[in-house]
């Protein structure tokens, strides 16, 4: 524990600090959970999603895990998408990569750490889709393009996924996105792979797919 007393005095500040600025923040706060946007996003501690979208405690919700995959059999990240959709009708659906992201990268390159391998493999699905594709752009931009695809995969996952199939049966107000973060400049891009019905699934996602390569190759 005396290892991280600091944690413990930042948060004190932190509350205190909030307290000061707004009396009523975590009474508001302790009442409610009315967020608009469910973040899908990766583990990396250098992708804070309520900093990066500037938004307060209780209007994001988030479900992270490295390399932000949506795999059909993981409960854990269905579980938040059932919850954030039927539960708290989130608006909103943000699958969210991040360049220099360190488990694309692990793919890209064939490395091997163990046990994460597994989960990485799906990454690897994507790798081995578009590998020839991949192979034919210049080294630096292989492992951004790889980064960009697998967003673009696992929005497409999402929208084939049970949960969201029958919010869209139904009428419910539902968009998903894909967006990437820029740890160099604190920017999201915007995959363009937006869809908000069943009907613009693959469409939409064979488009998004293309212009991952145009804009490598033009650039």
């Amino acid at each position: 524990m005396r290892k991280l007393k600091n944690l413990f005095e930042n948060n004190k500040r932190w509350a205190e600090r909030t307290c000061k600025d707004d009396p009523e923040f975590f009474k508001i706060l302790s009442m409610q959970q009315n967020p608009e946007y469910l973040w899908i996003g990766c583990s990396d501690s250098r992708v804070p999603a309520n900093e990066i979208v500037d938004l307060m405690p209780g209007e994001l919700f988030v479900h992270r895990n490295v390399a932000n995959v949506v795999v059909h059999t993981d409960h854990n990240c269905l579980s938040v998408m059932q919850y954030a959709v039927e539960v708290l009708k989130v608006k909103h659906i943000m699958v969210v990569g991040h360049y220099g992201c360190g488990g694309v990268q692990a793919v890209l390159k064939d490395a091997k750490f163990g046990l994460i391998d597994n989960w990485l493999r799906h990454v690897g699905d994507v790798k081995e889709k578009y590998t020839s594709k991949i192979n034919a752009l210049a080294e630096k931009d292989r492992l951004n393009s790889l980064i960009e695809l697998n967003v673009i995969e696992q929005v497409r996952n999402v929208c084939r996924t049970n949960i969201v199939q029958e919010a869209w049966q139904r009428g419910q107000e539902l968009t998903i996105h894909g967006w990437v973060y820029g740890l160099a400049n604190g920017h999201l891009h915007d995959l363009e792979s937006v869809v908000t019905c069943a009907d613009e699934v693959d469409v939409n996602y064979k488009s998004a797919g293309l212009k991952v390569f145009e804009r490598y190759v033009v650039e």
